[in-house]
């Protein structure tokens, strides 16, 4: 089949959860013989490496630059309170996109066009004659609506639940004007089913997988200290639960271990995370980084951090969809805590390959017990690492792709 596949990140380097997913899922169809078009927005950062690359299996890769400033957020936000669209589709919509796509769709006859995320689907309801394919990495509107339930500030909390409700909207109607939607998880399938209130035949759940073979478990130092948080910060829901973890959790720590350390490492932190970090010099070795809070902001070579790191924490108290991160920690070895919510979506087995903890006095407890028992630690390390190449390898779970292509094509 022709495919037009359209992503909101350049699906490569693999850093960020939602280029795996769109990065496996193009090289699964693209090795079951589809002709595969990638249309994507790029950011400063995407090099021409990263375009050439996904071009050894893409018939073509199409990119356009991403335009994004405080300004232009502003003035969407403004846009989207008095006209009642959501704020973060009205963001990402681009009449530069929106020609290219329907440029190339009037060019050549394609079977498919694939919207990978929901900022993409606007994209995809171009053109007469081809199936429409959505792939939901989160029910988008449980963001918002989470973030609001634990947001203090009275106008940011209204701001919050307006931006749930305007994103319900569109996201149940965008479903319904796809021939078929994938979800990550069931969560995300049923909810994503009660909004759009189309029956769940409608939707597939496929997980986001990985390669197992590629990430190697570390040689973590025996007498690791550091407690470690991966996940781009510019990303509100991992802002807020490094913060959590910081200011109500990570003291706890302290207290009873304390040399324990805390890194947290992504792209972008907001000033209060940054803020963390910023007491005395930064330490230039491994062997400097005892105690104390380290932000070092995106790293390219995540090696000496995960080697010095006893637990790696997932704090989060929003979010939806899947924690590739998770995926990463278990392929390293690094024994994981998480919160219910961290752990969404994902076949985990608490005190087995995976420690569960929501309020802060139980999180410590949890961190704790890894630090102090190697055998606990151990264990998480062994059977995180077994559970992810078992569950979650894209080069057999993704077969269910070919269901889904063989409906649209039936």
């Amino acid at each position: 089949m022709r495919i037009l596949f359209l992503t909101q990140v350049l699906p490569y380097p693999l850093n960020a959860g939602p280029k795996v997913r769109a990065y496996y899922v193009l090289r699964h169809l693209a090795e079951q013989g589809h002709e595969v078009t990638l249309v994507s927005f790029v950011r400063d950062d995407d090099s021409p490496e990263h375009v050439a690359h996904l071009q050894g299996f893409c018939r073509a890769v199409h990119t356009l630059p991403m335009r994004r400033s405080r300004f232009r957020d502003a003035r969407y936000l403004a846009q989207s309170l008095l006209m009642g669209r959501s704020f973060i589709i009205a963001r990402d919509t681009d009449q530069a996109m929106r020609g290219l796509v329907s440029r190339l769709l009037a060019a050549r006859r394609f079977d498919v066009v694939h919207a990978d995320q929901l900022w993409m689907a606007q994209y995809a309801l171009n053109g007469d004659g081809v199936k429409r394919v959505l792939d939901e990495h989160n029910a988008v509107y449980m963001i918002p609506q989470r973030l609001a339930q634990h947001e203090r500030n009275p106008l940011k909390r209204w701001v919050l639940q307006r931006e749930t409700r305007a994103l319900a909207r569109y996201e149940g109607e965008v479903c319904k004007r796809f021939n078929h939607v994938v979800a990550v998880t069931g969560e995300d399938r049923a909810l994503l089913a009660g909004i759009s209130g189309i029956d769940e035949a409608h939707f597939s759940v496929i997980p986001i997988c990985i390669d197992p073979m590629a990430r190697r478990p570390v040689m973590r130092r025996a007498d690791a200290k550091r407690i470690l948080i991966l996940g781009t910060m510019f990303y509100p829901p991992n802002a807020e639960g490094a913060l959590w973890f910081a200011r109500e959790v990570f003291p706890l720590v302290q207290r009873d271990v304390p040399d324990a350390g805390l890194t947290i490492i992504g792209k972008n932190p907001p000033a209060g995370i940054a803020a963390l970090g910023t007491a005395g010099e930064p330490p230039t070795r491994a062997d400097e980084r005892e105690g104390g809070v380290e932000v070092p902001g995106y790293v390219g070579d995540l090696t000496p951090y995960l080697e010095e790191s006893a637990v790696f924490v997932v704090p989060l108290h929003a979010g939806g969809g899947m924690r590739v991160k998770i995926l990463d920690a278990w392929c390293w070895g690094i024994p994981i805590v998480s919160t219910t919510v961290g752990a969404e979506g994902l076949a985990v087995r608490d005190g087995e390959n995976i420690l569960i903890a929501d309020d802060a006095v139980a999180f410590a407890r949890a961190v704790m017990r890894v630090m102090k028992n190697r055998d606990l630690a151990q264990s998480l390390r062994d059977n995180g690492r077994a559970w992810v190449g078992e569950r979650y390898n894209w080069r057999t779970v993704y077969r269910q792709w070919d269901e889904v292509y063989a409906r649209l094509s039936g």
